[in-house]
């Protein structure tokens, strides 16, 4: 059963910052819608609403049915503007479609066939997405919700391109119009990566080397300490004996009057 997105609007005719400020206290959300030929319209979307609609993943490349004021309008997400911090949605931009004018939509890829593709289960490889989703141009009519990636007989150390992808009918995409060295890898098989981790015992024979050493040279500072020692006794000693010398000398004096 196909999805259909449905939104009503209403058309607001307070612009700039504050008045946006006062709609998103209102419970709203500022937007506009543009496009085809026809003159913007600045409409205002309920929060919840439209919050409910974007928790599907169809909604971003789905063409939208926009009520305004008795009209209905088809048109596509262009742009989404979110709060940096809190769940809340800021700003929509939505590009008018026609039926017989081609748009451009970047639609999600769907990657079949992972577990069971040869280069992993047979050759022990890794699934490797280069991309999630891609640019494609079609009429309204034909637009896709998603498109598909089967890996299932991807080998090892190969890869899928964009020009590889089967596309729905009436459905091209834009980068491969530039030429060859657009055609980028989409998904790829490869070795999985080993991190080799040092051995700690590498690491732990280091310090007992160090260890070691540091003795030896340990061993010859002590013996040079144990010779400076008296010399710095001797320093020492000599240091009080000018509070000795004069009794020693109050002695001789003694000495000499007998």
């Amino acid at each position: 059963m196909a999805i259909s997105f449905n939104l009503s609007a209403e058309i607001r005719n307070d612009k700039g910052k504050g008045a946006s400020r006062r709609l998103r206290r209102a419970g709203k959300v500022p937007g506009i819608l543009y496009g085809a030929g026809e003159p913007p319209l600045e409409l205002a979307f309920e929060h919840n609403a439209l919050r409910n609609n974007l928790a599907h993943e169809a909604f971003y490349s789905h063409i939208l049915k926009i009520r305004v004021a008795g009209d209905e309008h088809q048109a596509i997400v262009k742009d989404l503007q979110r709060h940096p911090a809190k769940p809340l949605i800021m700003h929509l931009d939505l590009l008018r479609v026609k039926d017989d004018q081609e748009i451009h939509v970047h639609v999600p890829l769907h990657f079949l066939g992972e577990k069971e593709a040869i280069g992993v289960k047979q050759q022990g490889g890794v699934v490797s997405r280069n991309l999630i989703e891609i640019e494609i141009a079609c009429l309204p009519r034909y637009l896709p919700e998603y498109i598909d990636v089967d890996v299932i007989n991807l080998e090892l150390n190969h890869a899928l391109h964009m020009s590889d992808l089967k596309l729905p009918e009436g459905v091209r995409i834009v980068q491969l119009a530039y030429g060859e060295e657009h055609d980028l890898p989409v998904v790829a098989i490869h070795h999985p990566r080993i991190t080799v981790e040092e051995e700690p015992v590498a690491e732990a024979a280091a310090p007992a080397e160090g260890a070691a050493a540091a003795p030896a040279e340990g061993a010859a500072a002590p013996a040079a300490d144990t010779k400076a020692a008296p010399a710095a006794d001797a320093r020492s000693a000599a240091a009080p004996s000018g509070k000795v010398a004069p009794a020693a000398e109050k002695g001789d004096k003694g000495k000499e009057k007998k």
